[in-house]
């Protein structure tokens, strides 16, 4: 690296402390744990029993945790690996398990106990495919900073999903029937965390806010909660990554959506809508695109396989400074909107300023 790049770079890195207070360093241990949510007022198409989800739950931990063992990737399966899901694990990322369980890392520690105090909550969607743990990246770094992050498996959309020792594959078939069904799933983790901190569970009781709670996802998980702000006005801010529907109707709740401006798997048409979501809304609105990002930019992908494509690459921007991009806005804009920190305001409203000018465009929209 020359000495004009490490300049630049300690430059950049004491911008980021000036605009960016606590927001890079972790506050907390985090502590993750998977449950199975049931939704008896509704059918599943695919299953034909209540709607079940299997769900992670990110969230701030005692400062025991702090030497206990990390997360690996088999712990998100209570069961163990099956050799039917071993295939599909293959097939997914590309590699035997016992490499990616070599790749795969996270902060967060199973079962942990939760830390005192009360916590905003985010409900996070994953995209089309995709895991409820495909963003741990992402989820431990928030509730390191104080939230409560929840994401389920969208039974017959997610890639792969164990209901009752079952694996439940993805299935093309149920595309359609999924975009019905992800609004509705949001919408009923919002309620059972509700419960959740009324006392239903004992270990989140009191501890989770969800008189500020977020809605979020990834590509059709963006696209869905964008979906279910328009139709649930408990949720107080959004944000997206990859992906917006052609219109929407709730057009005051203060929103962040992200793109990779090398996104081929959703394309030009696809980054447009994007785009065009900020310059048709009334409220709050702040568009961050990734310059040399592509969709998969925004996933833990980057984790397991460094040459996965569309985002993940070495002709991208390299993951640590992705995750710590995506990471650094996406908490900025949860802390002034869900947290009423208004420090915040400084870097959110700095357009066309950016700590990575290489690296963001960031277009701050927002209307009194």
């Amino acid at each position: 690296m020359s000495i004009t790049s490490v300049l630049s770079n300690l430059r950049n890195l004491r911008n980021l402390w000036l605009l960016f207070p606590v927001l890079l360093c972790a506050q907390h241990p985090v502590g993750v744990t998977t449950t199975v949510l049931v939704d008896h007022s509704r059918t599943d198409a695919l299953t034909k029993k209540p709607r079940t989800l299997v769900t992670e739950i990110w969230y701030p931990a005692t400062d025991d945790s702090k030497s206990l063992p990390k997360n690996r990737y088999r712990d998100f399966f209570a069961g163990g690996i099956s050799p039917e899901l071993d295939v599909l694990l293959q097939r997914t990322y590309r590699m035997p398990v016992d490499q990616l369980e070599k790749l795969y890392w996270s902060s967060a520690v199973r079962d942990a106990r939760v830390r005192p105090g009360r916590y905003p909550l985010i409900v996070f969607s994953h995209g089309n495919g995709g895991t409820r743990n495909q963003n741990t990246f992402w989820c431990d770094h928030l509730a390191s900073l104080g939230y409560v992050i929840v994401s389920a498996d969208h039974t017959g959309n997610a890639r792969h999903t164990v209901i009752d020792g079952v694996l439940i594959p993805g299935q093309g078939s149920q595309r359609a029937q999924s975009a019905i069904d992800r609004p509705k799933d949001m919408i009923f983790l919002l309620d059972e965390m509700t419960r959740w901190d009324r006392g239903a569970d004992s270990r989140f009781a009191g501890r989770i806010d969800t008189e500020h709670a977020a809605v979020t996802g990834m590509s059709f998980g963006s696209y869905s909660a964008i979906q279910a702000a328009d139709v649930e006005p408990r949720f107080k801010a959004l944000l997206g990554m990859a992906a917006a529907p052609p219109t929407h109707t709730n057009l005051t709740i203060p929103a962040l959506l992200m793109l990779g401006a090398k996104d081929v798997t959703i394309g030009e048409v696809g980054n447009a809508l994007i785009r065009k979501y900020p310059a048709t809304h009334e409220g709050p609105a702040y568009l961050m695109e990734l310059t040399n990002g592509g969709h998969w930019s925004f996933t833990d992908m980057f984790k397991i396989n460094k040459t996965f494509g569309d985002g993940i690459g070495p002709t991208f921007t390299s993951m640590e400074q992705t995750y710590e991009i995506v990471n650094a806005y996406s908490a900025a804009f949860l802390g002034l909107y869900l947290k009423g920190e208004k420090e915040h305001l400084k870097l959110l409203e700095s357009n066309p300023s950016t700590p990575w000018p290489d690296a963001v465009k960031w277009t701050a929209a927002k209307r009194q």
